[in-house]
């Protein structure tokens, strides 16, 4: 249950660089217990809203508030409470695993933290590599360094920038472990990710375009989002797969995914019987056709391309 005060809350956040607006306008609400993903493509504003929320930025306009303080003004205060791990390795290469974990405990003032800092090593898996120099370890196991080390003074809210980010997929698997273990404990998670997969693990996932946020909502209800039946659609030559479908009257659109492609229609997914034989009848060889459920990738294009078609007809 997470409860009805949120311990992050950002209010009109304004982020700008020399003229150019990064943030524009960002409401956002986290109450504790959550796991709330940022979504979106690189430029969208992911990582300077967590660099306000986390107080390492001043916002241009607008608020933040983390755990009833001001993010700005209260940023040394919070920092006690806060935990934060960038998109980039910020921590010493020339500094063992447990040298680095020893200088933050110091720096934060963690009371035991040789016992805490065993318990993190054991929990991410890097204690038979607690000699090896942080240069030395592969991505994957500097990242959980780095998350022990954003850990090591017990945060109630801890932020993410694109933690994954480069990653294999088998430690991208682990990684999500260990978070689920963290928010099964307590701890409350904002997470920036360009992968649309991770958002399914969010509780709530905020998709962000342009500085802009598109939707805030859960997973299912974002699925929700995208009018019409899909059709998922394995055939080919692909040319005249596409120009086949985009002449049918009640197709949507038509978007490749890997080696198929996803047909959105007006009114049912009864069509795919009919599709099938106007492809075939066209000339082209279809493995499948099948209705499907609408994913967060599907509903991130729906609502990108109506914001790009509404600028269009503005200018």
């Amino acid at each position: 249950m997470t409860s009805a005060a949120p311990v992050l809350a950002a209010q009109g956040l304004v982020v700008r660089y020399h003229g150019t607006e990064a943030v524009r306008g960002l409401d956002l609400e986290v109450r504790r217990g959550e796991v709330v993903g940022l979504i979106g493509p690189d430029g969208a504003g992911k990582t300077s809203s967590l660099r306000v929320c986390a107080g390492l930025q001043r916002p241009t306009a607008g608020s933040v508030t983390v755990l009833g303080q001001d993010a700005w003004r209260n940023r040394r205060a919070l920092h006690h409470r806060l935990g934060y791990l960038a998109q980039r390795f910020a921590l010493y290469g020339d500094l063992t695993v447990d040298e680095n974990i020893e200088f933050f405990a110091l720096l934060l003032g963690v009371r035991q933290w040789r016992e805490r800092r065993d318990l993190l090593l054991g929990r991410v898996g890097l204690t038979e590599f607690r000699t090896r120099q942080a240069d030395r370890l592969s991505g994957g196991m500097r990242q959980k360094l780095a998350l022990a080390c954003s850990l090591m003074h017990s945060p109630e809210v801890l932020l993410l920038d694109e933690p994954t980010a480069g990653v294999d997929p088998i430690t991208r698997r682990e990684f999500w472990r260990l978070l689920a273990d963290l928010v099964a404990a307590g701890l409350t998670l904002v997470i920036a990710t360009p992968y649309l997969d991770e958002a399914e693990r969010c509780s709530r996932v905020v998709l962000m375009h342009g500085g802009r946020v598109l939707a805030d909502a859960t997973p299912a209800d974002l699925s929700a989002l995208v009018p019409g039946a899909l059709l998922e659609v394995a055939a080919s030559p692909r040319p005249l797969v596409v120009e086949t479908l985009q002449r049918l009257p009640s197709v949507l659109d038509v978007r490749p995914f890997a080696a198929r492609f996803h047909v959105r229609l007006q009114g049912e997914a009864g069509e795919a019987a009919r599709i099938r034989s106007t492809l075939a009848a066209a000339g082209a060889s279809v493995e499948d056709v099948r209705p499907i459920r609408a994913g967060l990738e599907d509903a991130f294009l729906h609502l990108t391309e109506g914001r790009s078609a509404a600028a269009e007809e503005a200018r």
